[in-house]
């Protein structure tokens, strides 16, 4: 598949990836969107009821699509698992508990849960969680972290991204520049992390240059205000000095920057379209949307009129469907 075929619709399609409601497709804008370019796919566990029902799903939506998507998921292990039908209950350890088991355990784990998904049909896992937990009191992260020491989550992390490549299952790191300190949930809210900048390159940036330093493939970008990182009143996800200045200029990151489901609070404050216009601008490449409603399929056209009008650059659309289209290819998942 090569750039120049594709519309300006298509390129923007390639930049979302999106959901949907129950364990087969119904929903109309999703199946449109599939047929015209959409990037990525995401699961969760109402749509996953038993291995034959996810592989025959998987094996039929990247039929009926333009261009095969990133089959994605959040399976991290923990209250974070979404394969709960299938194993009826949770089958693996969080990332704290099972780094405590040991290196070797990690590893193991890591590689049966790569084996797992790749039998499904899975090409993309939103992990490992890079966030170093240093709030006790952290309703959102806790053991989904590996660690509250940030060498521990470096160590521990460089061993899980490595497994994962060896079995072609991409990672996306997450959540820059980190959340580990947050005392609220950006599912609910927009946290604020007020550190100096010392502390956040020391101890929650680190695991992600040392992730880009390893080869993560993709990072995904939080819904967290940064007052030593941001001048304006901005969540990271759309922030232009913490995705391009910071992220891709400072540590030199050049894969895929995806942000956090957009329709969580945390980026409530900010329009759709307006978001979309100040993250592009900023350099993400992809945006997830948890469901395919009518209003993001309206979005893309939206985005469409806004590269028209000189609001978006295109030359960042076709930036970042490059780069998503040259790492199918890296991942086989462009034959």
């Amino acid at each position: 598949m090569n750039i120049e075929e594709l519309t300006l619709k298509q390129k923007i399609s390639q930049m979302f990836i999106t959901g949907f409601s129950g364990n087969y497709v119904f929903n109309r804008n999703f199946c449109d969107l599939l047929q015209n370019g959409l990037g990525g796919v995401i699961f969760f566990s109402h749509n996953i009821d038993s291995e034959k029902q996810i592989k025959e799903l998987i094996s039929s939506l990247n039929k009926k699509a333009l261009i095969p998507p990133f089959m994605s998921i959040d399976q991290e292990g923990g209250r974070v698992e979404r394969t709960e039908k299938i194993h009826k209950g949770k089958k693996y350890l969080s990332a704290k508990n099972a780094y405590e088991m040991g290196i070797s355990f990690l590893q193991d784990q890591t590689k049966q849960i790569a084996l797992e998904l790749k039998s499904y049909g899975f090409n993309m896992n939103f992990a490992p969680v890079l966030d170093v937990n240093t709030n006790e009191e952290n309703p959102i992260i806790g053991e989904r972290a590996f660690s509250n020491k940030v060498d521990e989550v470096i160590a521990a992390s460089k061993v899980v991204i490595k497994e994962y490549e060896k079995y072609k299952i991409m990672t996306v790191g997450k959540h820059f520049p980190g959340h580990g300190a947050s005392n609220s949930d950006s599912h609910k809210t927009l946290p604020l992390i007020d550190l100096h900048i010392t502390d956040l390159m020391e101890n929650h940036i680190q695991p992600f240059e040392e992730a880009i330093k390893v080869g993560i493939p993709a990072i995904m970008v939080a819904h967290v205000l940064y007052p030593a990182l941001e001048d304006e009143i901005l969540p990271a996800s759309v922030s232009k000095q913490i995705i391009h200045d910071l992220l891709i200029d400072n540590l030199s990151f050049n894969g895929i920057i995806i942000t956090d489901d957009m329709e969580m609070n945390g980026i409530k404050g900010v329009s759709r379209l307006e978001a979309c216009i100040k993250a592009i601008n900023a350099g993400v490449n992809m945006f997830i949307y948890r469901d395919t409603t009518k209003d993001i399929y309206n979005l893309i056209n939206d985005i469409e009129k806004a590269v028209i009008n000189g609001l978006i650059s295109e030359e960042n659309i076709n930036t970042s469907v490059e780069k998503i289209l040259q790492t199918k290819q890296q991942y086989g998942i462009i034959q």
